[in-house]
């Protein structure tokens, strides 16, 4: 039988792991993409629909409140039918609200549908219970941070691509008005070409398909019967909660700056909708490589100090994240608020990734559950922070308040704690896949020596 994968070798595309691995960051990349491609736009789109302070708001809030719900949905849904199924009919399915988006004509229906459009944010929770199932205790952290970061990229990406996007459709002679709407179309077929993709390339766990694993009689995924079984099961464990917490205040953030970033810049630093795009995209595009700096961390850390050294990183990751998080909102500079930005966002990126570093760890018993609960707790965090900024009197005071928020769930995270039978039963695992690791290295190593004499 196939074990999970020891190694991470990226550009292998030979084993099942890491075709799960480049299908999943592209699957997430074309789905972030998607969720916040009308948040560069949304000056122009403010403009055509003569959008209030309040509405704008409302249209933030509502792009990530239902994906709280779809997520601790998703979760549950990968453990009873496998990741392949749930992440193909997603991308499929959550490609129509993105092209109705397109097609709105008023205030309404533009909400509706941008409503809709926040459950293909419950891609994450498949992104990282896939990669979670694929690879061994040695490596799981990288390869779940680096699949969430570089899905992550996709809010950069939008943010720097559909302004740009937009003024070559006007360029070429397309009204505005219909520009903007044609922009919004591309990441529809994105989707639906990634999900024919996703059933084509990838497999549910290293063995196979859940489907005929069962049939064979093979234990794979939750014994639990049913997603409510498997969420409550989740539910009970205190760790969840505090890193439901942890995970509102990193990517709870994140999401809440992808949203209002480009706006921020137009109306605090007069900069043209181009230029916001830029300076917006720098945020995401972070993620590329700061998101797997925060994996790689805490699983080198892990190798010495095991669970609580993982649980330790996390803290210091979110503790700068907050310090950042206040500074920025304290710029009054553009130049001074870029480059205070992009520390800010290296912290908040790296939290992210130490979260799901320390979620595969939490509860294998119920990993969709667990996925699912904390995956939830970011949009917790983004609509909390949307409703903030409705009730404050502007941003600044909003990133401020914000800031000492993340710091105190940072101190929360201090709180976590794992019984010395728990600790070493995650030790024996990491190190037989330490040790299978390097029988492999060096049976390949003398598979060369053999053949070169």
């Amino acid at each position: 039988m196939r074990k999970k994968r020891q190694r991470f070798i990226l550009f292998n595309f030979s084993s099942a792991a890491m075709r799960a691995f480049h299908m999943s960051w592209l699957a997430f990349f074309v789905c972030f993409f998607a969720w916040f491609a009308c948040a560069p736009l949304m000056p122009v789109i403010a403009g055509e629909f003569h959008l209030t302070k309040d509405q704008i708001a409302n249209i933030n809030i509502a792009a990530v409140a239902i994906t709280i719900l779809v997520r601790l949905i998703v979760g549950p849904l990968c453990d009873k039918y496998g990741p392949r199924k749930t992440y193909t009919a997603l991308l499929i399915i959550g490609s129509i609200p993105v092209f109705g988006v397109a097609s709105a004509n008023s205030y309404e229906s533009f909400l509706f549908f941008r409503l809709l459009i926040g459950a293909i944010g419950a891609s994450f929770v498949i992104t990282q219970y896939h990669t979670s199932i694929m690879f061994a205790p040695n490596v799981v952290g990288t390869a779940n941070a680096t699949t969430a970061g570089w899905g992550n990229a996709g809010g950069g990406a939008t943010q720097a691509l559909m302004p740009l996007m937009l003024a070559a459709l006007v360029m070429f002679g397309v009204e505005q008005a219909m520009g903007w709407r044609i922009a919004l179309i591309v990441p529809g077929v994105l989707m639906l070409i990634v999900g024919a993709m996703y059933w084509k390339f990838t497999q549910d766990c290293p063995q196979g398909d859940f489907k005929e694993l069962r049939a064979q009689g093979l234990h794979v995924g939750s014994d639990k019967k049913g997603g409510m079984a498997i969420l409550l099961h989740a539910a009970k464990n205190y760790r969840v909660w505090i890193l439901f917490g942890a995970y509102a205040a990193c990517f709870g953030i994140e999401i809440f700056i992808h949203n209002i970033v480009a706006m921020y810049y137009v109306d605090h630093f007069k900069f043209g909708l181009k230029e916001a795009g830029m300076a917006a995209g720098i945020f995401g595009l972070l993620a590329l490589f700061a998101r797997a700096l925060g994996g790689i961390v805490s699983d080198k850390v892990a190798t010495k100090k095991g669970l609580d050294g993982r649980t330790k990183v996390l803290f210091a990751m979110i503790l700068l994240e907050g310090v950042f998080l206040i500074v920025f909102s304290q710029m009054n500079t553009a130049i001074l608020a870029i480059l205070v930005m992009t520390v800010f966002a290296l912290f908040t990126h790296m939290a992210c990734g130490a979260t799901y570093a320390l979620v595969p760890f939490i509860d294998r018993d119920a990993l969709g559950g667990v996925a699912g609960i904390i995956g939830a707790g970011g949009n917790v965090g983004a609509v909390a922070a949307g409703f903030l900024l409705k009730g404050m009197l502007d941003i600044q005071t909003t990133l401020m308040v914000l800031g000492g928020l993340v710091v105190i769930a940072a101190s929360c995270v201090l709180m976590i704690r794992f019984s010395v039978e728990h600790k070493e039963k995650e030790q024996k695992l990491f190190e037989a896949a330490v040790l299978e690791r390097n029988s492999m290295e060096q049976n390949a190593v003398s598979l060369k020596q053999n053949s070169a004499t």
